[in-house]
């Protein structure tokens, strides 16, 4: 019965991804959008590649901050290996949480204590999560200072904020009250993140090394995207970016599509194209570039997977 349900949750996933590409493309002709590449694009898609590396160094820094005096002892171009790993299956399995789970779990087999990976990757999402909003609400009054942005999606921005604090309020004074004891150990994920905390009560430091990270990471990724438009020798203003980054990345983290594809189209044309009046087959060009530095990373984390040993895999 459970296997069942994956299987007809991935294909209600699958479903609408394609759903998405097809509404999207009929709106917009995809040989329209690819008319636009050209040679002079290069240059921007080549910065947006060492970006891309240099984002996933940084989330290797990050993993290694979290994994704390063990971390230390291992070179950081092996967390680079795995990240790259996990960009491999997140963009071969339904959902966002594939590549942790087997990025997480082939290190600690690799290196041991996963228990203590699993925990590292669970507080850097989380982290990470918090370091977009808090660049999303610095940049926010900018935005609305120039553009009408539609409310519901401010209003889900803030609703996953608050979600999220409220989450994480609850994890630490979990044992502060047996009622909500009783109750949040109904939610799995909420006492993986308090174990997963529980473990770095001593070791601040560590929190803030990775916190900077995190703020780098989703500055790297605010870059990338103006590299996207630039491309197509669009000039779109960082604040701007970094204000519609952020609400497309949330609602392709939502577990609904297939690694956001068929949602990541519509919202960028939307909030690119009916605020900013760019035509909508240059957003649609620029976001189709989007896929080039995660082909790039995927092909990493392939080369890294042919290189793990069977039994490692197997085990």
């Amino acid at each position: 019965m459970q296997r069942l349900k994956k299987v007809l949750l991935n294909l209600l996933k699958i479903g609408i991804s394609l759903s998405g590409l097809i509404y999207i493309f009929h709106k917009i002709p995809v040989q329209k959008a690819f008319s636009h590449w050209s040679i002079e694009m290069l240059p921007w898609v080549f910065l947006s590649l060492l970006l891309s590396i240099l984002s996933m160094f940084f989330q290797g820094k990050r993993w290694r901050a979290l994994l704390l005096e063990k971390g230390k002892a291992i070179s950081l171009k092996y967390y680079y290996s795995y990240i790259a790993l996990g960009y491999f299956f997140n963009n071969l399995l339904p959902g966002g949480i594939g590549g942790d789970a087997v990025k997480t779990v082939l290190f600690g087999r690799r290196f041991g204590d996963t228990i203590q990976s699993v925990a590292a990757i669970i507080v850097s999402r989380i982290i990470g999560l918090l370091a977009v909003f808090i660049l999303f609400f610095i940049a926010l009054p900018f935005v609305l200072s120039h553009y009408t942005l539609p409310t519901h999606y401010t209003v889900f921005i803030v609703f996953l904020f608050l979600f999220t604090l409220v989450c994480l309020m609850s994890v630490f004074i979990i044992d502060k009250s047996p009622r909500l004891s009783l109750w949040i150990r109904r939610f799995s994920f909420l006492i993986k993140v308090k174990e997963s905390f529980s473990i770095y009560k001593s070791h601040k430091i560590n929190i803030i090394n990775a916190f900077i990270d995190s703020i780098w990471i989703q500055i790297l990724a605010i870059l990338m995207n103006f590299c996207f438009f630039k491309a197509f020798q669009l000039h779109i203003d960082l604040l701007t970016i970094t204000v519609f980054t952020t609400i497309t990345v949330t609602l392709t983290m939502l577990p609904i599509s297939i690694n956001g594809i068929g949602i990541r189209e519509n919202v960028q044309v939307s909030l690119y194209s009916v605020l900013l009046g760019i035509p909508a087959d240059l957003v649609l060009a620029a976001t189709l570039v989007s896929y080039i530095p995660i082909l790039f990373q995927a092909i990493q984390g392939a080369i890294v997977f042919v290189q793990i040993p069977k039994t490692q895999r197997s085990r």
